[in-house]
């Protein structure tokens, strides 16, 4: 296959493999919030990356893996006492997540052979493709690194890795989009201008959030636009360098005011493109997102953290970074 992509002429096959690849990963990051929010992940205390494709198949095997997790600080701090039914449900969703993971793998490296093996796909792509391939499989352990930090002396998966597993996944949804959009339309280029600096605003800012989800800083200081009648939480800066990152109200407040930061950016990004007529359908999307996105987040911190909203929250942070990626794409086509 020729690198000079022409849309006429492309492979619909490639295009549409990469498209359901993309869902597939969009999907597994909604997977992985209800996980997340559920507390399921640490469910599941054994990885196996190919004997664990089978759930528990007897009740013997369930209670095996039943008392694998009552050895585990989770179950001794939060689930002491739980039943094996109740357990099921939690396991169900570590066990959906990693299972969803593993049908990536197989759709993503078997058409991949195919493509190679026919020659369909030139070095340009192949390589991005490995790229893809590369941080898909890091993923994969980065999962099981994050598990690990909740399995031995601390109830709770460490909020760093849990940052780095989420943006981990972003940078993959990324990679993935711009290469589709460079399939479906023309090559694109990413320019260091305003609209990257934003985007980045945008990318921090969702990480600021995964900080606040690993930490669960969203169930304190729950008032707005104040912390408890204070601009500043009450033990702000309290940890020296590692604060931002290890006190859950510093946390929340850079996530609340990076929010705002990001709306007042976009509002910013819409009025400077408006007159780009072949984005228009795009911001007005985007500007629609992060409104909608910026009342959720408040409304949320307001009521404590409601499963199903926080859930929608992370759908609205991805589609919004989705829509910048898409303009951005756009407005830096080569001529």
């Amino acid at each position: 296959m020729n690198d000079n992509f022409n849309p006429i002429k492309q492979d619909l096959l490639l295009l549409n493999w990469l498209l359901l690849i993309f869902i597939l990963v969009l999907g597994m990051i909604i997977i992985g919030g209800i996980t997340r929010i559920t507390d399921s992940g640490l469910s599941m205390v054994e990885w196996r990356p190919f004997l664990g494709f089978l759930p528990p198949l007897n009740n013997q095997e369930w209670e095996r893996v039943f008392d694998l997790y009552k050895n585990t600080p989770e179950y001794s701090f939060y689930n002491k006492g739980m039943l094996l039914s109740e357990f099921k449900f939690i396991f169900f969703w570590e066990y959906f997540h990693r299972l969803w993971g593993r049908i990536i793998g197989i759709v993503f490296i078997i058409p991949f052979i195919y493509f190679l093996v026919a020659k369909k796909i030139g070095k340009s792509i192949t390589v991005r493709l490995l790229v893809i391939l590369f941080f898909g499989s890091l993923q994969a352990f980065i999962g099981w690194w994050m598990v690990k930090s909740g399995l031995i002396d601390k109830p709770d998966v460490s909020q760093y890795r849990l940052a780095i597993h989420f943006g981990n996944s972003l940078l993959i949804l990324f990679l993935l989009f711009w290469l589709i959009l460079d399939l479906k339309y023309k090559k694109s280029r990413i320019k260091f201008d305003l609209n990257l600096i934003i985007f980045f605003i945008i990318f921090v800012t969702i990480i600021a959030g995964s900080l606040v989800a690993g930490m669960d800083a969203g169930l304190m200081y729950n008032t707005y636009p104040l912390m408890n009648d204070n601009f500043f939480p009450s033990d702000y800066l309290s940890l020296g360098l590692l604060d931002p990152f290890e006190n859950p109200g510093s946390a929340q407040f850079h996530h609340r005011h990076l929010g705002f930061i990001s709306l007042v950016a976009i509002v910013i990004f819409f009025a400077r493109n408006f007159y780009q007529k072949k984005v228009f359908f795009e911001l007005i999307l985007l500007i629609t997102f992060i409104f909608i996105q910026f009342i959720l987040g408040v409304y949320i911190l307001l009521n404590y953290v409601p499963n199903l909203n926080a859930s929608l929250h992370q759908i609205g942070a991805v589609l919004i970074f989705l829509t910048m990626i898409k303009i951005m794409h756009t407005l830096n086509i080569k001529a």
